[in-house]
């Protein structure tokens, strides 16, 4: 009994309460399950709150650890090892603080099988809060195959037209870069004689040229997952074929899991390599930042320009982790949060009006803002935040980054360039050009032939109902507090960064 109450356990399975619950209700009751779904997801985000009373932001080391014998055999012990530091209590309250609110705006939007999509996406909770608190390399990568699947099925049952062709896509991408990471995993545990993240992390002397081709398989699963240019084509096709809830935790979440492993695991177990790839991985970063912006300002599709604009968003996580100093890195993992935030937010309200039009085709929106005013002011202000607006969550991370990117294109140019922060800067007034594209498009102008569009669906178009902005409203206070008030969400990281850039000095010098 005693391990079911440690706290990051409960944090991490509390929403297989809900599955069992979920389990015994009858399919036909479909507010009862989505209520079920809901509620089983807020006692989550409640758990991770307590979790966060009891973090010491202090402390660099690894916190309220939970720590088991589980498998042994020929000599390998694999632990139920479980912990959380400055490095992950952020994606964990964003892991359980986003879940609720794509369960609530599935109310409208999820007709066909509620009983069985609200299943899938529990499941996938406790997928993503394991990736972020496992400490074991073997408890890691089954909480992060896990998340494969009811993602899969998520895509691939309530999806889009080309659902199956996304879901298959996603899986095989994801599934392919997985493996060779696992040989690495097996790899480390036979030679090093142990899975556990810290005690690998503390044995160093891993010899360098070995370093590099562990960090490349580590570097494959993580990259295909961010996505890295050129390992991104699966994500539009997921992301438009996905449905609204499924799209917000995709990008929210999922994409996270391969920046933080870059942190969590490349950068302290391979800090040689990880030093010798720096500038290859900020180039191919800076790529994809620009890249990114380029190719969202060529779409027609609302949720196909969100979607490659994250392959342009996480450029800048990655620029950041790979400036290999406290200011890069912490801008990296602010950033995440920020895209989560604005990125989950953006699709949000693109689902919102989809849900109302069947049609997502920029050509036939205009003039929204005169009939839809609250619609418009709340994409207004996401679409500020998400192109990096001074006083918004989005431009503190962007600046901390480039703050971090031109330091370590500074000191002797070991790490890269200056030239790698002036082109990321170019990417956030390329930002600019295609998310104001966007909402000209849809709010401002003549009024398009949407409002002739909605009318064969026989209503009205309408401004946002209470549900839907309830839904909004908890995300709109997170981008003003990190926009104008980030000291506390640094805080919480700083010491963790600092005891990691320590490692990374050390292999430098």
């Amino acid at each position: 009994m005693k391990f079911f109450l440690e706290p990051l356990t409960l944090l991490t399975f509390f929403p297989l309460v809900g599955v069992l619950v979920l389990l015994f209700l009858p399919s036909d009751k479909k507010n009862l399950l989505r209520w079920t779904a809901l509620v089983t997801s807020l006692v989550t985000f409640g758990i991770s709150l307590w979790v966060l009373s009891m973090f010491n932001a202090s402390n660099p080391d690894l916190q309220l650890a939970t720590r088991y014998p589980w498998i042994t055999v020929a000599g390998w012990n694999i632990e139920y090892h479980m912990a959380v530091d400055g490095l992950s209590i952020l994606l964990v309250l964003l892991t359980t603080f986003l879940t609720p609110i794509s369960i609530l705006s599935t109310w409208a939007a999820v007709e066909e099988r509620v009983k069985d999509f609200m299943l899938f996406f529990l499941l996938l909770e406790v997928g993503m809060t394991g990736v972020f608190l496992a400490q074991d390399l073997f408890l890691f990568y089954i909480f992060w195959e896990f998340t494969l699947v009811p993602m899969y099925f998520l895509i691939g049952i309530w999806g889009g037209p080309r659902r199956i062709y996304a879901a298959l896509k996603f899986f095989l991408y994801t599934m392919a870069g997985s493996i060779l990471m696992l040989l690495a995993i097996l790899w480390l545990g036979i030679q090093q004689g142990s899975f556990s993240v810290p005690e690998l992390i503390e044995m160093g002397g891993i010899p360098a040229d070995i370093q590099l081709w562990l960090f490349l398989a580590f570097a494959a699963a993580f990259a295909i997952k961010v996505p890295m240019w050129p390992l991104h084509s699966w994500l539009p096709d997921a992301h438009v074929e996905a449905p609204t809830a499924g799209s917000v935790i995709l990008a929210g979440v999922l994409l996270k899991m391969g920046t933080y492993g870059f942190i969590r695991f490349n950068l302290p177990l391979f800090p040689e390599a990880a030093i010798q790839a720096a500038p290859w991985m900020a180039l191919l970063a800076v790529i994809g930042i620009i890249y990114g912006a380029a190719v969202s300002y060529a779409q027609q599709d609302a949720k196909k320009l969100v979607a490659y604009s994250s392959v342009s968003h996480l450029g800048f996580v990655m620029l950041g982790l790979f400036a290999m100093n406290p200011q890069g890195i912490q801008g990296g993992i602010l950033q995440m949060v920020n895209h989560g935030l604005s990125t989950g937010a953006l699709f949000l309200l693109v689902g919102m009006i989809y849900e109302q039009t069947h049609t997502r085709d920029l050509k036939v929106y205009g003039g929204l803002w005169k009939i839809t005013p609250v619609f418009g002011s709340l994409m207004l202000i996401v679409a500020l935040s998400s192109m990096g607006l001074p006083g918004l969550n989005g431009f503190v991370g962007e600046f901390t980054i480039l703050l971090g990117a031109w330091g370590a294109g500074m000191d002797g140019g070991v790490l890269g360039s200056v030239l790698f922060a002036g082109f990321a800067a170019a990417g956030v007034i390329m930002a600019a050009v295609y998310i104001l594209y966007m909402f000209q498009k849809m709010f401002l102008g003549p009024e398009g032939s949407i409002v002739e569009e909605v009318k064969k669906h026989g209503h009205a178009l309408r401004d946002l109902n209470a549900r839907e902005i309830i839904t909004m409203v908890p995300l709109l206070v997170f981008i003003f507090w990190i926009g104008l008030y980030p000291k506390p969400f640094f805080a919480l990281m700083a010491p963790a960064v600092d005891k990691l850039v320590v490692i990374l000095q050390a292999a430098m010098h």
